[in-house]
Order: structure tokens, then sequence, then C-alpha cells
């Protein structure tokens, strides 16, 4: 069923999204992601990224006011650190947690889906901070408000609507026409 899985997984893969999403951490990092150059699939995408080092040059860049140190060491455990101080540090910027994928689907590869629609989300994100460098996706929609008085709000309670047709000449007579239900055990 694992199995199954996986390939369901690698046949949803998006490889123009892949591509738009390395172009833009190359646009924005610069010659930092200059391993990203070239780079297509799952796998290889995976194995540049999976230290974490150009995700966290990436987030340092897109808000100065981040800080922290980026551990540089090939063991499993700092590299997955870095990964999870990408995370926390997009959380903080205000991407929903939701859309940002977990350590050990970069790390190990296990959803490479999410990682680059985690990246997406970051993109979209910084467009409504007042990023000023690449973009990344569509602008994420911001709140439209609206303010109703107690009158607007008492009238429209007699207002039926248009998804629930019309009640004229209806009534609820003939409700018992025919054989009643019977709910026998």
């Amino acid at each position: 069923m694992t199995a199954d899985l996986a390939r369901k997984r690698e046949a949803n893969y998006d490889v123009e999204q892949e591509q738009q999403a390395t172009r833009w951490i190359q646009d924005v990092v610069g010659e930092e992601a200059s391993a990203l150059a070239g780079v297509s699939g799952a796998s290889n995408v995976q194995e540049v990224l999976k230290d974490g080092t150009i995700l966290c040059r990436l987030i340092m860049t897109i808000d100065p006011s981040v800080k922290f140190k980026v551990n540089t060491s090939k063991m499993a455990f700092k590299q997955m650190e870095n990964i999870g101080q990408f995370l926390q540090a997009c959380e903080k910027y205000g991407v929903n947690k939701v859309d940002l994928f977990q350590t050990v689907d970069l790390y190990e590869g296990q959803n490479m889906n999410a990682v680059i629609n985690g990246i997406h989300a970051l993109g979209r994100k910084t467009q409504s901070k007042g990023y000023t460098g690449p973009s990344l996706g569509p602008k994420e929609a911001s709140a439209n408000v609206r303010e109703f008085t107690d009158e607007q709000l008492a009238a429209g309670k007699n207002v039926i609507g248009l998804q629930m047709g019309s009640n004229k000449g209806a009534s609820q007579s003939g409700q018992n026409f025919g054989k009643s239900r019977s709910i026998m055990d």
C-alpha cells in the first residue's frame, strides 16, 4: 500500500511547478543557490535542497529579521535542523502551517509535492508582506470585510435566496401522501 501511495504522489508531481520554484529560489538567493541551476526531477531537487542550507538562505534573504546559524555539517540531524529552522521561520513570516511540508518530506524525499507547494506558499506570502524581490505565483487574496447595519441584517432575513428556489404556492399539505416509511429491526 505504501508503494501505491508513493506512485500516486510521483504521478501528481508537477515538473513545471518545480522549475518555477527552483528558478525563483535562484533569483532570490543568487549565487548561493547555483546548485539548483539545471536541476530537474523530484529526486534531483531533493538531493540539492536536502541539507536545508539553500532554504535557510532563502528565508533570511526574504526576511532580514530572521537570524539563525546555518549548519554546514553533513550530519543528518544538523541538516534536518536547518530544514526545521526554515519551516519555523516561514511560519513566523505568516505562511500557513498547513501549506508547509514536514522535515522528512524533504530530507527523505517522501513527499516532494508538499515541498514544492510549500515553496510556492512562501512565494505567494512574500507578495502580500511587501517583499520587493522576485515573485512566485499569484498574489494572495486580502480580506474583504463587510459591515452591515442592524436594519440591513433584519431586511435580509425575509429574503429567500435564489439557491432555495421559490416558495410561491408551496405548502406542506399532502406531506403524508402514500404509504408511510417504516423502520424495521
